[in-house]
């Protein structure tokens, strides 16, 4: 078995045995770094590259809002965080703006540290997986 087949095993592993809340995290650091991915893309002007990754950030803020339970007060806020990142990405992907891309990442890691904070203070950090 390649490094790589290992690597992919572990991962599929790590995806089926994770929680919801750390199938969360795993989102919202993938849309992270896909993110940054395409902020490096749009710098060495690789318009394929910096589309391709702009378009996985979109769809996993897709899966947030499809997933928002909205029984709950605090989703409608969620959804309208979330629009307006969709909006922006959607006018870095045309303009090819890294300024917009920046913006739209640090909404992003403030996000995901805060559901870390969260996952913490309900007891989840002992299940967290780190790579």
């Amino acid at each position: 078995m390649t490094n790589n087949n290992r690597y992919a095993a572990y991962e599929k592993s790590r995806i089926m045995t994770a929680s919801p809340a750390e199938l969360t995290l795993m989102l919202y650091e993938g849309a992270v770094k896909f993110c940054n991915i395409a902020i490096v893309a749009v710098e060495k002007n690789e318009i394929e590259k910096s589309h391709i990754n702009i378009r996985k950030v979109e769809d996993i803020i897709t899966e947030f809002q499809a997933t928002l339970d909205h029984k709950y007060p605090v989703a409608s806020e969620f959804d309208k965080v979330y629009a307006y990142l969709q909006q922006r990405l959607v006018e870095a992907n045309v303009k090819k703006d890294k300024s917009i891309l920046e913006e739209v990442l640090v909404h992003l890691r403030t996000m995901r540290d805060t559901w870390k904070e969260i996952m913490q203070k309900a007891g989840g950090s002992s299940k967290m997986h780190t790579s």
